[in-house]
């Protein structure tokens, strides 16, 4: 009998994959590469050649200095690194953080994998940690959903360091790799400076994924409002004036601190809501990537 992960799997393969195939294959251009180089012709020497490429057999036999030609490998080392901490539960059932991000995850290894790219997974949430090695086959993408399935009911009630998940992922990826962070980015520690870290020795794409209760306070009188990190509750009127404005104002400063924070690393963070069709949300973040990498 089919396994939940496979089950999901399934679906995407057909609802999303399938859809995303083609139009996003080498569509993202890394400024790293693989550590490997393919030999690809011979070229007659010219001024400026590195004189170690010169191949001696067919320059005596040609009676002409002629170097070999190398492609560098295009293949990529991909690491997902995954929160999954409490504030990720939020959303409604079936289609809250924890589940965009966990298709999100299957979707991302299927597509680099199909490429002949390596991706590996880091499941964390505050005091737990979960490695998945980079692999490239279906079954490593089951393998991928299989934790995540495991994970979705051992999330703690402290607030998430972020600090500490992004330095996991610097010390986890040893070799220069494309690092792909899902998460809300809601949590403590100086993310910043951790950030900066992890990308100045590889390529780090944020996705944000975000569910309306992190941006709306809904008015309808009094109302408990809960901590998704620790847990804490407090009732209050939701239909206050001025708690309205001090909410919508605490929502710009969160997303403008973390704009610029990213800002500064270099990163690029793109949004991803959850009421929002995960293919045309995916041809979005490679569109930009292009107009950035232009």
């Amino acid at each position: 009998m089919a396994t939940a992960p496979d089950r999901l799997l399934l679906r995407l393969e057909w609802k999303v994959v399938r859809r995303l195939d083609g139009r996003l294959q080498g569509a993202h251009r890394t400024t790293y590469r693989g550590s490997g180089i393919d030999f690809t012709g011979l070229r007659a020497y010219a001024d400026g050649d590195d004189a170690r490429h010169i191949d001696w057999n067919v320059t005596a036999r040609l009676d002409e200095p002629h170097v070999r030609v190398f492609t560098e490998d295009r293949e990529l080392t991909v690491w997902l690194v995954l929160d999954r901490s409490a504030s990720m539960a939020a959303g409604r059932p079936g289609r809250g953080k924890h589940d965009v991000l966990a298709e999100l995850a299957l979707v991302l290894t299927r597509l680099f994998g199909r490429g002949g790219n390596r991706v590996g997974a880091l499941l964390f949430d505050t005091g737990m940690l979960r490695v998945v090695p980079p692999g490239t086959s279906r079954r490593h993408a089951l393998r991928i959903g299989a934790e995540l399935d495991r994970t979705a009911g051992t999330r703690g009630g402290s607030t998430t360091d972020l600090a500490e998940m992004l330095d996991a992922a610097g010390r986890l990826a040893r070799r220069r790799a494309l690092i792909v962070v899902l998460s809300d980015f809601i949590g403590d520690g100086d993310w910043e400076r951790s950030l900066q870290r992890l990308a100045r020795r590889h390529e780090v794409v944020a996705l944000r994924i975000v569910d309306t209760a992190d941006d709306v306070l809904p008015e309808a009188g009094l109302i408990v409002v809960e901590d998704a990190e620790t847990g804490e509750q407090l009732v209050v009127d939701s239909a206050d004036p001025l708690l309205r404005v001090r909410f919508r104002e605490a929502v710009d400063d969160r997303d403008a601190r973390l704009a610029a924070g990213m800002r500064r690393a270099g990163v690029p963070v793109h949004r991803v809501d959850t009421d929002r069709d995960l293919a045309e949300a995916l041809v979005e973040v490679v569109a930009r990537t292009r107009d950035r990498s232009a």
